[in-house]
């Protein structure tokens, strides 16, 4: 026998004035979220009440109908409408569209209705929100109207530049919401698909590898080269720039690579030419040059253009301005935007007079070049300046000692190299005659050769002199060249890198050192003559300064194959602890480029699992080695991980974790010193046949 359907009764509808509706105590809603009233009522008054109010009728004790209704489900409507009464936009009697509810349980019913509540899905927002920007409403006005920022509707919008069939895929759920919005970085529908295809055989799915995969190749707008012709010529001129609506991108990427090279090569073409104008004998133009490219060239002492009385009197005046504003607001916790805009221009105002052009003498201009390339930072950075050896003067040799010059044969005499204290062969004395005769040579040779050794031992007895005199020649030999203008036979080396790694001239210790220098040379006297009375009026901590600049520059830690000496690393080792290095800190990341990419996979892997956890590298260990190179870069970012050679002993070097599957040393054990062995000094890479250092 069939059963019958039971047909279902669905609640009448009907409008009730506005004054005979109340809140019920059923409504389950007590947190406020989302849209607020204010909001709601300002949407009610712009599009009216597009969804009605659930409500039952108010019983008394004898359960009969008082005319009041109550509303389990719809409070914030409820509020939002009572909002629009109390500001007179809508009569005390309006009539609100109501379902009338005479059956369940009202607490069920305003559970229900913001349970069974669907969102709406993000395809469908951005579909919705393109509709409305085809029929004429900007931007700005979507998102006043349905109360989100402006942000948020680029966003949605941006999912147009995807490719319909990835919006199909996200439709199903083949995909995430954030997968999805990586895939808008590029506008290429053809290259999307190619990598969604790639991203199908890929274990690892995240959307900055999609980000990844769509930027391969391109230049990032943060660098040097981007900056230097900037972004905006670089789109003037045709380029494309990928960019990223849904986190920050630095700017996005420039991907017509040629295009930026042939744009760098142009500027910096006509940059030195104008540099050229100067009058130098040559220019060396280049993006980038090798760190201590200028190893082995003279440098010219110019002299600094001195402020006009105008110039004066306006650095003076900005400077009183910046005291005045930094007095006022130093007990602020905050500054003003305003305030602090002008503490900015004001301090790089007085930075431009601190920065003043140096002229140099015509005669060595046209003996000397200078060297054009791109800064760090993307400005363009000219070294003037620099004399070639083949370009330096002949010395003019040492005119003959008068037989009537006592004076000058007493500075003769001291000017007498330490090999004069040795003589090998007997020299006649000369005959006497009545008159006054030079002293011979012999004799010369003799007197300071006493001379020399009470030197040596009056120097050994004063330790602050013979610092001054270590300094003065050390400074001679750096700043001037000149190292016969001292009696020490001290002498500074200052190792070239045969090796150049990525980056290295454009470095933060490169920069810092290059400052550095250029700081000292402005503080020295031009002349090498007065080097010594300047040394003698400096306190002890300038000179003490000084000193560290010029003893740091003969430095030479560098692993060579062809040179081994373990010793001098087991003392880098030293050194590092006493300075308390760390490379870290120092600004070195391990990418693909300094040392992922030239690396076997198993040290990939160790890198990870160190600084991670072997679960991170256990999840890139099926990829190849290109691949898993680039995801190690990402894991390893912000670790601090440092490679064996890097570490300073005793210093913690971003390793969380070190498996035992992975190193046998622990981070809270790092090597000490290098193996004396030279068959373990050396361990060939295995894919490049680059030598490294077997430290782990």
């Amino acid at each position: 026998m069939a059963t019958t359907v039971q047909k279902i009764t669905l609640s009448p509808s009907r409008d009730i004035p506005f004054n005979k509706l109340l809140l019920s105590q059923s409504n389950v809603r007590r947190v406020k979220a989302g849209v607020s009233v204010e909001e709601l009522a300002n949407d009610i008054a712009r599009r009216g009440l597009l969804q009605g109010l659930s409500v039952r009728a108010v019983v008394d004790q004898a359960g009969v109908e008082t005319g009041m209704f109550e509303i389990p489900a719809g409070g914030r409507r409820y509020r939002a409408l009572e909002l629009l009464v109390k500001q007179k936009r809508l009569a005390k009697t309006a009539p609100v569209p109501c379902i009338v509810r005479d059956s369940g349980i009202a607490e069920e019913d305003s559970l229900a209705e913001n349970v069974q509540r669907a969102p709406l899905h993000p395809l469908d927002q951005f579909r919705a929100f393109l509709a409305l920007r085809e029929k004429g409403q900007s931007e700005e006005e979507i998102a006043a109207a349905f109360f989100v920022s402006v942000n948020v509707v680029k966003q949605r919008l941006k999912l147009a530049s995807v490719s319909s069939a990835l919006h199909d895929v996200y439709a199903e759920d083949g995909m995430t919401l954030d997968q999805l919005m990586a895939f808008t970085v590029s506008g290429d529908h053809e290259r999307q698909e190619q990598v969604f295809e790639r991203l199908k055989a890929s274990y690892d799915k995240q959307p900055y590898v999609i980000r990844r995969m769509l930027t391969e190749g391109a230049i990032r707008a943060a660098d040097k080269r981007a900056q230097f012709v900037g972004v905006d010529a670089y789109v003037a001129a045709g380029g494309t720039v990928l960019r990223d609506l849904f986190q920050g991108d630095d700017g996005g990427w420039l991907q017509d690579v040629p295009l930026v090279d042939q744009m760098v090569a142009d500027k910096l073409k006509a940059e030195s030419e104008a540099v050229a104008a100067e009058g130098w004998k040559w220019i060396d133009v280049a993006p980038d040059f090798a760190y201590g490219h200028a190893f082995g060239l003279r440098q010219l002492r110019g002299e600094t253009i001195a402020l006009t009385a105008e110039e004066e009197a306006t650095r003076d005046a900005l400077q009183a301005e910046f005291d005045r504003l930094s007095e006022e607001y130093q007990d602020a916790d905050e500054l003003p935007d305003e305030v602090d805009e002008r503490l900015s221009e004001l301090e790089t105002a007085l930075e431009g007079f601190g920065t003043r052009p140096v002229v140099f003498d015509s005669a060595e201009v046209a003996r000397a070049g200078a060297f054009v390339s791109i800064g760090a930072e993307g400005q363009l950075r000219v070294e003037r300046g620099y004399i070639r050896p083949e370009d330096e003067l002949a010395a003019e040799p040492e005119s003959d000692v008068s037989a009537d010059d006592e004076d000058e044969r007493a500075i003769a005499a001291s000017s007498v190299g330490a090999e004069a204290i040795v003589t090998t062969e007997a020299v006649a004395e000369p005959e006497e005659d009545e008159g006054l005769s030079p002293i011979s040579d012999r004799l010369m040779t003799e007197l300071t050769s006493h001379r020399t050794l009470a030197l040596r031992h009056a120097l050994g007895e004063r330790p602050d002199v013979a610092f001054r005199a270590a300094l003065h020649v050390l400074t001679l030999k750096t700043f001037y060249h000149y190292g016969s203008d001292s009696c020490l036979e001290l002498d500074l080396k200052s190792a070239s890198f045969s090796t150049q790694a990525p980056g290295l001239n454009d470095s933060a210790s490169a920069e810092a050192i290059r400052a550095r220098h250029e700081s000292w040379a402005k503080a020295l006297p031009k002349e090498s003559a007065d080097l010594w009375g300047a040394l003698e009026e400096w306190d002890g901590d300038s000179q003490a300064g000084l000193f560290a600049h010029i003893v740091s520059m003969s430095v030479n830690a560098v692993y060579e194959p062809w040179n081994r000496r373990p010793r001098a690393f087991a003392h880098a080792d030293r050194l590092a602890q006493a300075v308390d290095l760390d490379m870290a800190a120092a600004g070195w990341k391990p990418t693909v480029d300094n040392f992922l990419g030239r690396v076997t996979k198993a040290r990939i892997l160790q890198a990870v699992a160190q600084a991670k956890d072997q679960r991170a590298a256990d999840r890139i260990e099926h990829l190849k080695k290109g691949d898993m190179a680039t995801e190690a870069e990402a894991l390893l970012a912000d670790t601090a991980w440092l490679p064996e050679p890097l570490r300073t002993p005793g210093r913690a070097a971003g390793v969380e974790q070190a498996p035992e599957s992975a190193t046998e040393e622990t981070p809270e054990q790092p090597s000490e010193k290098l193996p004396e062995d030279e068959d373990e000094l050396v361990a060939q890479n295995d894919d490049t046949g680059e030598p490294m250092i077997a430290a782990e």
